[in-house]
């Protein structure tokens, strides 16, 4: 009898610490809560402590892309966030970047206009790391790439650099050509009066023996009656005489 006793004695002890220990602790812990820290910007590990030690656990995920820039052990965001009021023992998941970087067929880029340019590769991720510019004369290509540093069709990672030509239009003066007037047969002072009101130079004078042709009158001149040549062009003459 006394041994039933004290068994009874015993087990009513045990179920008295498995209540306290237990039950009563977690029907207790129903009502607590606890504030979720900020773990975002920080290592994932890092991340891990502060929520061990808040009573919380944590668990790794990764975002959908790549972001430039981010080290991929770098928490990116939380859920829940922070501040948020949650059970204890709560699972937080943390977001980390993406770690492997997304790769891009290289467009090609020749013909097109480098603000275009721009925007496909910011949209790609890719650094325009150098723009050189090279002189052109066709007016459409005024502006736009003439060739590029990575072949097009080149398959390359987020945050790869490119570098571009692009064409600069150069302005090409026309020099208005005019006539050569015609200053044969007359005589060295007048010609030379013609040919600088019509806008040339006068340059060498020659002269030339001739007994059936009238003296110092012109009788040749370079370059010829009416060819075209640019104003301040020298026109050398030739005039006769008649003495040997």
């Amino acid at each position: 009898m006394m041994k039933k006793a004290l068994v009874g004695l015993v087990l009513l002890v045990v179920a008295s610490v498995v209540m306290d220990k237990f039950v009563m602790t977690s029907y207790t812990r129903q009502g607590e809560s606890v504030l979720v820290p900020d773990v975002q910007k920080i290592s994932y590990d890092d991340a891990l402590g502060i929520l061990r030690s808040a009573g919380l656990t944590g668990k790794k995920s990764y975002n959908v892309r790549y972001i430039r820039n981010i080290d991929s052990n770098t928490v990116i965001v939380q859920r829940p966030l922070p501040g948020s009021e949650v059970k204890p023992g709560r699972t937080v998941y943390l977001v980390l970047n993406k770690r492997e970087k997304p790769k891009f067929s290289v467009p090609d880029f020749y013909g097109r206009p480098l603000d275009e340019v721009r925007q496909i590769l910011e949209r790609f991720d890719i650094v325009l790391k150098d723009v050189q510019v090279q002189s052109v004369y066709d007016i459409a290509e005024d502006g736009k790439v003439l060739s590029q540093s990575v072949a097009p069709k080149t398959v390359v990672s987020s945050g790869s650099s490119i570098s571009v030509i692009v064409g600069k239009a150069e302005i090409i003066e026309t020099v208005r050509k005019i006539s050569v007037p015609d200053v044969l047969g007359m005589s060295l002072k007048q010609a030379r009066e013609v040919i600088v009101d019509k806008g040339f130079n006068t340059g060498n004078v020659s002269y030339e023996y001739s007994s059936l042709l009238v003296p110092y009158t012109v009788i040749n001149q370079k370059p010829a009656v009416n060819s075209l040549a640019e104003p301040g062009k020298v026109i050398d003459l030739t005039v006769v005489i008649d003495e040997e």
